[in-house]
């Protein structure tokens, strides 16, 4: 029996925005050709700029949006009933301020997916919510109380409360800390790996800070213009990074030592537009080890470990 609870498989999502009322599309390539798997009780991180298709990934997962192409399998089946899906698998969202309903208290909030998957009583839907909102660390009065009375940190626990409701078995967390504090995340990432090792729970992680993915995640996947450019246990990448672009991301994360500090890694020009993917590999026009295959064929994976892999021309010829 596979240790996956999903995998993707060639997943490809594209836009088709109107270019004029006088019609003309144009494709927005967000997410090329993209394959993963989560194993149970991992937390797997995606990391990259922002625009890299880290959000639109996420949400395809979801079932939120339809790919191009490709497969998503749920405990090694296609996800075919989506109310039985939403049971097992759940999403944090980035933004706690829109992600809540202002009209609602947050005991209805809460109550709300019971009533609508659940042939439970009132008592015992009450019993469930106090349960979720005081393990996310906050007081049984809150229920009573609007999304607006809260800070951004105790509504992303209300968040996390809601995505606990239904005993899930994975919880997708897309940059669910990005619009807080600096100290409020960290409460947040030790409340996740708290419930993570209460609930038992997978996690898919998506975050453009590398500090915070370091602290969290078991495994990373390095994304760049939709395309994973490289994966790794988190110990590997961090310490032996492979693809130019992962070590620019690296270089990128500051330094509380300054005998530490590292050399920074310039990379040249900007993020081309998922409009106008480069030729060969994406990387390319922004790599300071550019080679003239680089710009024609497209990277194959290359190997370095049972769990380390990355698509770069440097290594073709590399015994490993």
């Amino acid at each position: 029996m596979s240790d996956n609870l999903l995998e993707i498989k060639n997943l490809d999502v594209v836009y088709r925005l109107q270019k004029s009322v006088l019609g003309g599309e144009s494709l927005v390539y967000a997410v090329n050709d993209v394959s993963l798997d989560v194993k149970k009780g991992e937390i797997l991180a995606i990391a990259g700029e922002s625009g890299c298709g880290k959000s639109t990934l996420a949400k395809t997962v979801m079932k939120l949006i339809t790919p191009e192409c490709g497969e998503i399998l749920f405990e090694g089946e296609n996800i075919k009933n989506l109310k039985d899906f939403y049971k097992k698998v759940q999403i944090i969202f980035q933004n706690p301020y829109s992600s809540l309903n202002p009209k609602m208290k947050i005991g209805e909030i809460l109550s709300e997916p019971l009533v609508i998957n659940t042939n439970l009583n009132k008592p015992e839907i009450q019993k469930i919510i106090e349960e979720k909102i005081q393990k996310v660390g906050l007081e049984k009065s809150v229920l009573e109380l609007y999304p607006h009375e809260f800070s951004g940190g105790q509504r992303q626990r209300i968040a996390i409360a809601r995505s606990l409701i239904l005993s899930p078995e994975f919880i997708i967390a897309d940059e669910p800390v990005s619009a807080l504090d600096v100290s409020i995340q960290a409460q947040i990432i030790n409340l996740l790996k708290q419930l993570k090792d209460d609930f038992n729970l997978t996690f898919l992680f998506i975050s453009h800070d590398l500090s915070v993915i370091k602290y969290i995640s078991d495994r990373i996947a390095v994304m760049y213009l939709g395309e994973i450019v490289e994966i790794g246990l988190t110990e590997e990448i961090f310490n032996s990074p492979k693809h130019p672009y992962t070590k620019a991301l690296l270089s990128a994360v500051p330094e509380l030592n300054p005998q530490n500090e590292k050399e920074r890694i310039q990379l040249a020009g900007e993020l081309p537009s998922p409009e106008n993917i480069p030729q060969g590999c994406k990387f390319h026009t922004r790599c300071p080890y550019v080679m003239d295959i680089c710009k024609s064929k497209h990277p194959e994976n290359i190997k370095f470990s049972d769990n380390h892999c990355c698509k770069c021309f440097l290594y073709e010829n590399s015994v490993v």
